[in-house]
């Protein structure tokens, strides 16, 4: 008897997992937990900590799975992105929307009756921000996408800063615009090697809309505003000497990898941007280290 191999493909645990974009996630969770440490001279309670990183993570996975929802069609055009499980059909709409909305509520009600009611609503903020007004609107309306959506994927820090004091700091808000400083660099600089994949799903990123040399330029504008902004925690007296000297070689490292995406042509371009966009991850969570080690040692 012939086997139809129109049947549905059968969902599997990585499949849900995959919708949450867990390395992402842990990225948002390491500078929440860095952003819960800073807030107060003492290592606030395990108990805080572990729930509201919980909560936060829940939430965060629920909009980049909204996130898979509401890219699918642009999904099955870019080659990094078609072996997504909406894609591949192994997840159906209706399975995906459920899950996202199930991750999203779980980690609000968490936040909002074991941890605080500010922290429930900026991540309910957040969320709707990268979900509806970053993915459904801003990716596909302008290619300052980015710039303009880059404060819901910076709110991390604050979100754990919240969490343990209830309220909102100048010094969290500082942690805010050194991711929101530090996003198009880092960003633009996937789209640069990816660009061919954003031309041919439509989605008007800054290489396609401009140029590859334009955006080289901003990456390296960026690169150095990234600088200014991660040396004002030292400036404003938030941190000491050891986080100044540890971001003066950091920074260092960063302009140099930076400039070369500036520089580069051809095949280098592809090259340098694709190692400056794996660096930049590093870079980010380098920085938020050594702003724990400087608290915590002075």
């Amino acid at each position: 008897m012939a086997i139809n191999s129109a049947l549905p493909l059968s969902p599997s645990f990585s499949d849900f997992w995959q919708l949450g974009k867990p390395r992402v996630v842990l990225v948002m969770l390491v500078c929440a937990l860095v952003g819960m440490l800073l807030a107060t001279p003492q290592i606030p309670e395990l108990s805080v900590i572990v729930i509201s990183l919980l909560g936060i993570g829940l939430a965060s996975m629920g909009a980049a799975a909204f996130n898979h929802l509401l890219d699918r069609r642009f999904d099955r055009l870019m080659r990094r992105t078609q072996q997504r499980p909406l894609v591949t059909e192994k997840l159906q709409p209706w399975q995906v929307a459920g899950y996202a909305t199930l991750l999203s509520l779980l980690g609000l009600w968490l936040l909002y009756w074991e941890v605080n009611a500010l922290a429930s609503l900026l991540t309910a903020l957040s969320l709707l921000g990268y979900a509806v007004i970053y993915t459904a609107f801003l990716k596909h309306a302008t290619p300052q996408n980015i710039t303009i959506g880059g404060l819901a994927g910076a709110m991390p820090p604050l979100l754990g800063w919240v969490s343990i004091t209830g309220t909102i700091d100048a010094y969290a808000a500082l942690l805010v615009l050194i991711i929101f400083a530090w996003t198009p660099a880092h960003f633009w600089a996937l789209a640069i090697y990816r660009c061919d994949d954003y031309r041919q799903a439509g989605v008007p990123m800054l290489p396609v809309t401009h140029g590859l040399t334009f955006t080289q330029l901003q990456v390296w504008l960026y690169a150095w505003l990234t600088v200014v902004v991660s040396l004002l925690p030292y400036v404003v007296g938030m941190s000491g000497w050891v986080y100044l000297l540890a971001m003066l070689v950091l920074n260092g490292r960063w302009l140099l990898i930076n400039y070369r995406v500036y520089a580069h042509r051809g095949k280098q371009l592809l090259q340098s941007s694709r190692y400056a966009f794996w660096f930049s991850i590093r870079y980010i969570l380098y920085c938020f280290l050594f702003l724990l080690l400087d608290h915590y040692l002075i």
